[in-house]
């Protein structure tokens, strides 16, 4: 039989079968059909959805692991920000991301980055300026690129907001009036009332962040003998990291206010932890820099950098960016959030950014502070010839009596550690022949000698020195022992200098010694620029600038510098001086 449409019959149904009875208008039989439609469209639709749902969350090839190291500082804020993300199911080539934040100091994930030692696929260092040190010392080709910046904290002063209401009179925030209040020669500067403590530049970023900032206002302002003083100050006043720096600053110590330096993300954890003794930001007017806290990918695995570039956008969505300033951040644009509210001790506002520095001058800096903070190992030659029984014109005292002040002036600049003999010369000082005699042999400061610190000795020593009324100078054949004692024993580890302090009058020997002519060949001779021992000469009286020829010679010929003082407290500068030279040790001159 054929086909038969169904149309064609009684009502569009079979002959066979009766018609069905009629509802009403109201009968629910109605919609039965349409709800049924619904219903399959509805479970059609779920399908849909779930399959679309798993293409983008397919987590059917397990898991990709995606090993974060992060600076302490940003890493609880990063594990948050990660929660999330893993939570979201982040699907890359069939497998969830799974990230894992690890906390480590950025100078240590440096180190073993340049070992080739780092297991980490993704590092969030706190700065650039890490990045462009290691990339100078160790070349462009072996580090990875940094790519973008997440979040940043600039660099401000700390006080405890229950002192920083003293300060107003006698600190403006400033890098030029803390490289003043640090400076060690500045004695009576705002240092008198003032405590700064840094942040050690060879471990922690801020720090150098902070020695960067200084040293090139400091420059700009013609301080650069200020700024070694201050460098030299604050190598003795380190903390550890941020945590303790902020935490001194509550605790009473002495009539100074103690400051410090460190970021505005740690001042605001801090007081999130001690509400109880909380501490305000001051801005440094000059303006400051700020760690940025860049990205590197490091890992060369194909599904993971996959997976590293999609956490690294996940970074820059503003669900992240909340997290982070709510962590006391600002975004990489400077945004605040309200973690940095007035009321709280901050200001909103972005700081003015100073141009940040390439990374030859980091390293550059890096090296300074290095080598400013080696030990010091000093002899130091005093002269008590005849002359020095002269009085000084106007100033009420002898020669004697002035160098042994600038010898107390200068001598107290230098820290507990450092090693330091104490010489004196005439001629035929010690026995017949012998113009020089050991008096306070080199050691360390706070060595005991026969009960008592080496620096007392050297203190009581100078105070009772007394010229040899017939003595003469006796200098050449005591620069040749003293510089031939040091170069024998020459420590690696210091700067190894020879101070001289006279009244200028030059080699005064009737017995003949060592003439000037041989004296310089000797130090030429000896000189070694891989083991320099510098000459550090400073004479003060009427007689000085006559033999300032000599003196320059003499100390020129190891690299050092004479120096002639008109008034007492120039030695101050002058020390300053002598240090700074050691900077460039031993290419000061060339």
């Amino acid at each position: 039989m054929g086909r038969h449409r169904t149309d064609e019959l009684d009502d569009g149904y079979r002959a066979s079968e009766p018609p069905p009875r009629r509802r009403s208008k109201n009968s629910r039989g109605r919609v039965l059909v349409p709800l049924a439609g619904a219903v399959a469209m509805a479970v059609l639709l779920g399908v849909a959805a779930f399959v679309i749902f798993n293409r983008d969350h397919d987590c059917s090839a397990g898991k990709l692991p995606l090993r974060v190291v992060a600076t302490p500082d940003i890493q609880p804020a990063l594990n948050k920000i990660a929660g999330t993300y893993n939570k979201a199911m982040h699907s890359i080539d069939s497998k969830c991301v799974e990230v894992s934040v690890a906390k480590e100091a950025a100078a240590r994930t440096a180190n073993a980055l340049a070992a080739g030692k780092s297991k980490a696929d993704f590092w969030v260092a706190d700065s650039s300026l890490l990045m462009e040190s290691m990339r100078a010392t160790s070349g462009k080709d072996t580090l990875p690129q940094v790519e973008g910046s997440i979040a940043s904290s600039p660099v401000v002063l700390a006080a405890a907001k229950a002192s920083a209401q003293k300060l107003s009179g006698a600190l403006q925030p400033s890098w030029t009036a803390m490289v003043s209040a640090a400076n060690v020669a500045n004695v009576d500067g705002p240092g008198r009332k003032v405590r700064v403590l840094a942040l050690d530049p060879q471990k922690n970023s801020a720090g150098l962040a902070a020695l960067l900032a200084a040293a090139g206002t400091a420059k700009e302002a013609g301080q650069d003998k200020a700024l070694v003083g201050a460098l030299k100050e604050l190598s003795g006043q380190l903390a550890p990291d941020s945590t303790a720096l902020l935490a001194s600053l509550t605790v009473k110590s002495g009539s100074r206010v103690p400051v410090g330096v460190t970021t505005e993300q740690a001042i605001h954890a801090h007081n999130v932890k001690k509400p109880e003794a909380p501490v305000v930001a001051l801005y440094p007017k000059e303006g400051t820099l700020s760690l940025d806290y860049p990205v590197t990918i490091l890992t060369k695995d194909t599904g993971v950098l996959k997976a590293a570039t999609d956490f690294k956008q996940e970074l820059s969505s503003e669900s992240a960016r909340k997290v982070l300033r709510a962590a006391g951040f600002r975004s990489a644009d400077g945004k605040a959030g309200d973690a940095l509210s007035e009321d709280k001790g901050f200001t909103p506002e972005a700081p003015v950014a100073l141009d940040p520095p390439d990374g030859a001058t980091v390293t550059r800096m890096v090296q300074t502070w290095s080598r400013l903070n080696l030990g010091t190992r000093l002899l130091t030659l005093l002269d008590v010839s005849g002359t020095m029984a002269l009085p000084v014109p106007g100033t009420g005292m002898t020669r004697m009596q002035a160098i042994n002040k600038i010898a107390a002036e200068g001598l107290g600049l230098f820290p507990a550690g450092s090693e330091i003999g104490l010489w004196t010369f005439s001629t035929h000082l010690d026995g017949k022949g012998k113009d020089w005699k050991e008096n306070v042999p080199v050691g360390p400061l706070s060595e005991s000698i026969n009960g008592a610190l080496r620096k007392d000795v050297m203190g009581r020593t100078l105070a009772q020195m007394r010229a040899k009324a017939t003595g003469d100078t006796g200098l050449n054949d005591t620069v040749k022992a003293a510089y031939g004692q040091l170069t024998k024993t020459y420590q690696q580890d210091k700067v190894n200098t020879l101070l001289i302090l006279t009244d200028g009058a030059g080699n005064d020997d009737p017995d003949g010694g060592v003439k000037n002519s041989e004296i310089i060949q000797y130090l030429n001779k000896t000189y070694n620029p891989k083991r320099p021992i510098s000459i550090l000469l400073i004479a003060f009286g009427p007689d000085a600038k006559k033999g300032k020829k000599q003196m320059e010679t003499l100390a020129k010929a190891t690299g050092g510098e004479a120096y002639i003082a008109e008034d007492i407290l120039q030695v101050r500068d002058f020390f300053l001086q002598g240090m700074e030279r050691r900077l460039c040790t031993p290419n000061c001159d060339g």
